[in-house]
């Protein structure tokens, strides 16, 4: 049963974000823990094994504090306490669900504020992390758009999302070897592609075999459609992709998705065509939210059949997940069914998503914080 925690205050072993001016070594490639080490003095012959010792206790044990990292020396944990941490995002609030969903508002080490929510289903789940504080794409179905574009997320703070979760679900490495966290879906606040470098560098580590380890097939990113960016990804990272599709044709998805204005379907499908790591086994998702008289027609999902054929994919029909203010309602259950029909019987796996954490603002499209563009200093002038 997952334990329900309201505070940092549940975690003692973790080093949370707080303002400070020390390093978080969370985050950091090996080359970069490596010049940390020569910083602290330690002697170029030992780095190497320093920084195989930080990684392993950092990813592979989730330590939360140097004291625990009994096999580097006494003077060293003392220098890396003083100059640098492993801190994670602090939690500000937790609320957990009806159905075991769990949403914990995360505060950053410069006060800004992100979601973050794992779906449990029997004894593993998925953990849908944010990627920026905001969002710029300002889709109209979902309520992060309503938000301005505050920053993008680092390496270490989008990491460190995923450690706190595999904190306070007590889901470091045990004799069973179960775990809750089996998937990471990149559908939180922001768009991942966006922010692909700090989204790539945590991923990478995420998927270190000598770490974490979890593997590329657990892993899903998520894009409204970022064109330019998709290639790259399925070049480097390997990772499932999912695309919010929404709308069959441009004049719809314009106003549901506003980047469909510089990237338009013609050009989405065909880099869903060459994406990579696309092939029968591991299929693209297409995310579909099922808005009333909005795109929920059985022609458009005929159309929808016609404009996927020959891509291996998966369509996800997604309820409309209502918000305060949101513009539109849920399409019926009648005519979801029969839009999913018509794409099953095309030959498409087209699954209708159970809502979760409805009751927390915790489902798809519901996720916003209080954060704000801070404007600029005012420069004062010298009298």
């Amino acid at each position: 049963m997952t334990a329900k925690l309201t505070s940092a205050a549940d975690l003692p072993i973790a080093d949370f974000a707080s303002p400070e001016t020390r390093l978080n070594l969370i985050g950091l490639t090996r080359p970069e823990l490596s010049d940390a080490m020569a910083s602290l003095g330690v002697p170029e012959r030992q780095r190497k094994m320093r920084v195989s010792q930080l990684w392993r206790w950092m990813y592979n044990r989730g330590a939360g504090s140097f004291e625990a990292m009994s096999d580097l020396g006494k003077d060293l944990r003392q220098r890396l306490l003083e100059s640098h941490s492993v801190a994670r995002p602090g939690i500000a609030t937790t609320q957990k669900s009806t159905d075991g969903t769990i949403k914990w508002l995360l505060r950053l080490a410069d006060g800004n504020e992100v979601e973050m929510v794992y779906i449990p289903d029997l004894d593993h789940g998925a953990l849908c992390i944010s990627s920026q504080v905001g969002c710029t794409l300002n889709c109209s179905f979902c309520h992060t758009g309503t938000m301005p574009l505050v920053r993008n997320l680092t390496a270490g703070e989008i990491l460190g999302q995923f450690m706190l979760a595999r904190d306070c679900l007590d889901d470091w490495p045990n004799p069973e070897g179960l775990r809750k966290i089996s998937t990471i879906v990149m559908m939180g606040m922001g768009e991942p592609l966006l922010n692909y470098d700090n989204v790539a560098k945590a991923l990478t580590i995420i998927m270190d075999m000598e770490g974490i380890a979890l593997s590329r097939r657990s892993i899903t990113l998520s894009t409204a459609g970022l064109v330019p960016a998709m290639e790259r990804c399925g070049r480097e990272l390997k990772v499932n992709l999912a695309v919010s599709l929404h709308a069959v044709n441009d004049k719809v998805r314009d106003q549901l998705v506003p980047l469909n204005r510089r990237y338009p379907i013609a050009e989405l499908i065909q880099a869903c065509r060459d994406y990579p790591s696309a092939n029968n086994a591991r299929r693209i998702t297409f995310e579909y939210v099922m808005l009333q008289e909005v795109n929920d027609s059985l022609e458009d999902a005929h159309e929808l059949v016609r404009l996927l054929r020959g891509i291996p994919a998966k369509i996800n029909l997604i309820p409309f997940n209502p918000w305060p203010g949101a513009p539109y309602e849920c399409s019926s259950n009648n005519r979801i069914h029969r839009f999913a029909d018509v794409l099953n019987d095309a030959g498409y796996a087209a699954p209708v998503r159970t809502p979760r954490g409805r009751d927390i603002m915790a489902a798809c499209g519901q996720l916003k914080s209080a954060s704000e563009k801070k404007p600029a200093a005012t420069k004062v002038e010298n009298a």
